[in-house]
């Protein structure tokens, strides 16, 4: 397990404490300074544990935009006593992601795809065992394109699987490939799942969700700039998929899945689906309504937040 620095103000850096393992690298051990380079952020810099020891959720979602609305929600969700115009991007010396902090919750960006995701992953898995975080839950809220689901139902993932449906992702490390778990939390997911009966305007299913590494010709899709298969093979691929129990598709949840796995963090994928892609590739909902549906993994997370702090029964 790492050690990680007490005092990280610029003096020698002696002083250690053992944390949880949220990181499983050896390497760390010997570092004299620890650079997140994508956040702005480094343990020489910064008081990791000041400015973020008291973490408990965090939620990711592709749009920097979207997380700044999630921050100023759960703000007023957690009535807060600070204006929500007071909430700033804490990644503001970067223009790779963007994070707020209000409370115990972080919201941050990770873009888009596998890649994306994983670069923001490595750095917020460190940021947490640096600043000594203790029994934090993780949430990818987003959207994704639906499997015989209407339009604005909301999917908790069960098992994140990659295109040939298996519960796992690949990772190609020194020129060899890295197979790990895309297990997710049981217990969280039920939890959601409980509560989600409880809003209004909440469909809800328990099912498994595919991530693909490409939006156009990776999901089936027959409106990208190639395309190399027929209408007809991306039903059959479509159905293949239903009966494997996917009833989503989206691009990041197997990457996310396997490394909070591997870091021992409790996570949970909530995504919307925007459109049955049984009926078609291209969304034909009006904007207004695809804005509300957008706010449902929102809203469910943010439910589960306010349990969890003793806020509602």
């Amino acid at each position: 397990m790492a050690l990680i620095l007490i005092n990280n103000t610029g003096n020698k850096h002696n002083n250690y404490i053992r944390q949880a393992k949220y990181v499983n690298n050896p390497h760390l051990d010997g570092m004299e300074e620890d650079i997140l380079y994508h956040f702005s952020l480094s343990t020489k810099t910064h008081d990791l544990p000041q400015m973020f020891g008291d973490v408990k959720f965090v939620c990711v979602g592709g749009s920097p935009n979207r997380m700044r609305t999630f921050a100023e929600y759960i703000h007023e969700q957690l009535e807060m006593p600070s204006n929500t115009a007071d909430i700033k991007d804490i990644c503001e010396g970067t223009d790779r992601y963007s994070m707020y902090k209000v409370g115990p919750v972080l919201s941050i960006s990770h873009g888009v795809g596998v890649p994306s995701i994983s670069i923001m992953l490595h750095e917020l898995i460190k940021l947490l065992y640096h600043a000594r975080c203790r029994g934090v839950i993780i949430f990818r809220i987003g959207t994704s394109g639906g499997i015989g689901l209407a339009a604005g139902t909301i999917v908790i993932t069960d098992k994140a699987v990659d295109s040939f449906f298996r519960p796992q992702f690949e990772q190609v490390v020194l020129g060899k490939v890295i197979t790990r778990s895309t297990e997710l939390d049981v217990d969280i997911a039920q939890e959601l799942l409980q509560y989600s009966s409880e809003l209004t305007d909440m469909p809800t299913v328990f099912a498994n969700t595919m991530c693909t590494h490409d939006f156009y010709e990776g999901q089936g899709r027959l409106d990208g700039a190639l395309c190399s298969f027929s209408t007809e093979e991306k039903f059959e691929y479509l159905r293949k998929a239903s009966k494997a129990g996917v009833r989503n598709i989206e691009m990041e949840s197997s990457v996310f899945a396997a490394m909070c796995h591997v870091c021992n963090l409790k996570a949970a994928v909530v995504c919307v689906t925007l459109l049955n892609r049984f009926e078609g590739d291209q969304i034909s909902t009006p904007h207004d309504i695809l804005m509300e549906y957008q706010q449902r993994p929102q809203r469910l997370v943010a439910h589960l937040i306010k349990k969890r702090l003793g806020l509602i029964s």
